[in-house]
């Protein structure tokens, strides 16, 4: 006697259409997020389009969201009104780093501040944090990281390949003969920092990190929420964002973690951050925070401080701080 079949072929006929349907998507989605992974990590010289300012019916805006944003260089439009020399670096590949060095107008240097500017960012972005350490008396070293303001190069790795300016910019000082080297920076800058001093072995007198983000999957995620992905998707685009940006620039995305890099730093640190940032969340500032070893550490919380500059939004608790942090 014959044995009935334990799925009928319509029941067969279904599921395989799902099963298909699923890896369809599943292809789809690798697709999208190694597109978007190319593009986030690229930037153009004739200009950008953000992905949330899709225009026209939903399958204009579907195929836009698909295939990603575009990133315009960031060119210089601001200059320093302070005297400044223009010094060049380059990297292990060949690119020209771009940088302004200036002296303080002290009777005395109190050392040497190298400043690092955040992501879709350049040093013309923080000149006015510049200028306050000149008026300190500190010397400025102000650097253009690749593929942003007057650098060479068209590839950004959120941080990653940007330690290696970090360490450029440390030994050219080091070089001069300064003992007291101090390093800022700014988002990206502040995570290049962290690589830097844990992979490059740079050692300066003391750090100020200001916004930086706890992961490449988490700056990221911050992406995802910029470009009015659905929550719900969020999480998960990140995840193959992360993937990607690793598989396409040549290292291990996941393995780029500043909670990791900190654990390495034995100067001391002040970290700054703003309770309004929708990029840098919270949970993110107090797991670096609390990664930094030793005592030798403060976290300054800017009330109404959000995606900028902390010194313009707040001069006076800036100033403050930082004069503060470096007396101690």
């Amino acid at each position: 006697m014959l044995k009935k079949p334990l799925l009928s072929p319509k029941l067969k006929s279904a599921l395989s259409w799902i099963l298909w349907t699923l890896v369809f998507q599943f292809v789809l989605i690798n697709i999208s997020a190694a597109i978007y992974a190319y593009r986030i990590s690229r930037v153009y010289d004739d200009g950008g389009y953000w992905g949330q300012n899709a225009q026209g019916n939903v399958f204009s805006k579907t195929w836009y969201l698909f295939r990603g944003p575009r990133f315009g260089k960031t060119f210089l439009y601001d200059q320093p009104t302070f005297p400044y020399d223009t010094v060049q670096f380059k990297t292990s590949n060949g690119i020209n780093i771009d940088a302004w060095y200036s002296l303080t107008d002290s009777a005395q240097s109190k050392g040497t501040v190298i400043l690092f500017h955040g992501a879709r960012s350049n040093k013309g972005m923080v000149i006015p944090e510049a200028s306050e350490f000149r008026t300190q008396g500190y010397n400025i070293l102000m650097v253009d990281f690749r593929s942003c303001g007057n650098s060479g190069g068209h590839v950004t790795t959120m941080g990653h390949s940007e330690a290696e300016e970090v360490k450029l910019a440390f030994d050219f000082i080091k070089q001069k003969g300064e003992k007291n080297i101090f390093c800022w920076g700014r988002s990206m800058g502040a995570v290049a920092i962290a690589r830097a001093i844990s992979k490059n072995e740079i050692n300066p007198k003391a750090v100020i990190l200001e916004r930086p983000y706890r992961s490449l999957k988490t700056f990221l995620h911050a992406r995802a929420r910029n470009y009015k992905m659905p929550e719900s998707a969020q999480g998960s685009f990140a995840f193959l964002l992360t993937f990607w940006v690793g598989v396409e620039r040549g290292f291990n995305g996941f393995s780029q973690q500043t909670t990791s890099y900190v654990k390495d730093i034995r100067c001391p640190v002040l970290m700054q951050w703003g309770k309004k940032d929708d990029e840098v969340l919270e949970f993110e500032t107090t797991a670096i925070f609390a990664a930094i070893p030793g005592g030798k550490k403060k976290l300054v919380v800017y009330e109404n401080g959000g995606n900028e500059s902390l010194l313009n939004n707040d001069p006076g608790l800036w100033r403050g701080e930082v004069e503060g942090f470096f007396k101690r």
